[in-house]
C-alpha cells in the first residue's frame, strides 16, 4: 500500500469510509492531537477481520478521540495505516477489543512534511449514492419483514434484519459527518441496540418456528428473496460507478456483494424447502444470517 494513501494536505483521511458504512463520513476522521508537539509516527496494522464498511466505521469511531492525525484503509489487503502522536501499542490497545484480530505490522517516525496530498473524492456524489443505498435497505427491511411473517420464513425475517443492519450503518455514518466523537459513538450505540434487538428477535422467531413446526411458504419465500436480490444488485450498480473513488466505496461494493450472497442463500433454502418438503433449510439459513447480524451488533456495543 502507498505510504500516504487517501491523505490530504492537512493529514486527514480524504475519502475515508462512512461505513455496514458510507463514504460521506470520510471527511470527519479522527481529530489531530492538539497537545505538546511530539514526533509523529506512522504505524501499519494488519486487521484480518476488517473487510467491509461496518468494520471500517467502527474502527474510525474507536479511534475518534485518539491522538490520530490521519487514517488510510486498505480493506482488500486488510491493512490500516495510522499517522499518530502516541505509542503504537496504545493505538493497538484500542483496536484489539473490536475482535478483528488487529496486530502491529510496522511503525516508524515520520519526517517533517512527509505526508502528501491525495486525490480528492467526489464526496457529494458519493453521499447521494449512500443516501440511496440507505433508502433501498430501509425499504427492503420493511418489505422482507412483512413478507417473512406472511410466508412464515425465518430466512426472510433474518435477511430483513441484515437489511436493517446495512441501513443502520449507512445512517450512522451519514449522521456522524462533522459531528463530535461522542455523537458518533452515541449514534453507533443506538444502531447497535436496535440491531441487537432485531437479531435476537430473528433468532427467537427461528426457535419459535422450530417448536411450533411451522412450514414456510417456499414460493413466497423465493419471490421476496428475488426482490431483495434485485435491490442489492441495484446497489451494486450504483456503487460500481464510484468504487474507484476511494477504499470506502470499494468496500461498500464488497459489502453489497456479500448481501447478494445472503439473498442467494435464502433463495436456495426456499428451493430446498419445496424440494425436500421440510422447513429445516429455512431454519438453518435464518440461524446463520441472524448470528451474523447479532455478532455485528455485539461489536458495535463493545465500542467505548
Amino acid at each position: 500500500m502507498n505510504d500516504t494513501p487517501g491523505m490530504d494536505a492537512d493529514g486527514r483521511a480524504a475519502g475515508g469510509c462512512c461505513g455496514q458504512c458510507g463514504g460521506a463520513a470520510a471527511s470527519a476522521g479522527p481529530a489531530a492531537h492538539t497537545g505538546p508537539a511530539v514526533a509523529r509516527v506512522r504505524s501499519v496494522f494488519r486487521i484480518p477481520g476488517m473487510d467491509c464498511p461496518s468494520e471500517e466505521q467502527m474502527i474510525r469511531m474507536r479511534l475518534a478521540d485518539a491522538p490520530v492525525a490521519a487514517l488510510a484503509f486498505d480493506l482488500a489487503g486488510r491493512r490500516l495505516t495510522v499517522d499518530h502522536d502516541d505509542d503504537p501499542q496504545a493505538i493497538l490497545a484500542r483496536l484489539v477489543p473490536l475482535g478483528y484480530g488487529a496486530e502491529l505490522a510496522e511503525s516508524r517516525a515520520l519526517a517533517a512534511g512527509e505526508a502528501q496530498a491525495g486525490a480528492p473524492a467526489d464526496e457529494a456524489a458519493e453521499a447521494r449514492v449512500l443516501w440511496t443505498l440507505l433508502a433501498i435497505n430501509a425499504l427492503m427491511f420493511v418489505v422482507e419483514l412483512g413478507a417473512g411473517m406472511w410466508a412464515r420464513s425465518a430466512g426472510l425475517i433474518a435477511d430483513a434484519m441484515d437489511m436493517f443492519a446495512d441501513a443502520a450503518v449507512y445512517g450512522v455514518a451519514l449522521y456522524a459527518v462533522g459531528r463530535a466523537a461522542r455523537h458518533k459513538l452515541a449514534a453507533a450505540r443506538l444502531a447497535g441496540v436496535l440491531q441487537l434487538v432485531l437479531a435476537l428477535g430473528a433468532l427467537a422467531e427461528v426457535v419459535r418456528r422450530i417448536v411450533t413446526g411451522a412450514m414456510p411458504e417456499p414460493v413466497g419465500m423465493m419471490g421476496i428473496a428475488l426482490l431483495a436480490l434485485a435491490a442489492n444488485v441495484a446497489c451494486l450498480v450504483l456503487i460500481a460507478r464510484h468504487r474507484e473513488g476511494g477504499v470506502h466505496m470499494k468496500a461498500s461494493y464488497i459489502f453489497s456483494a456479500n448481501d447478494v450472497i445472503a439473498n442467494l442463500g435464502v433463495i436456495g433454502a426456499g428451493a430446498l424447502v419445496a424440494w425436500l418438503g421440510t422447513p429445516w433449510p429455512d431454519r438453518v439459513i435464518g440461524l446463520l444470517i441472524g448470528a451474523v447480524v447479532l455478532a455485528g451488533a455485539v461489536r458495535i456495543l463493545r465500542l467505548k
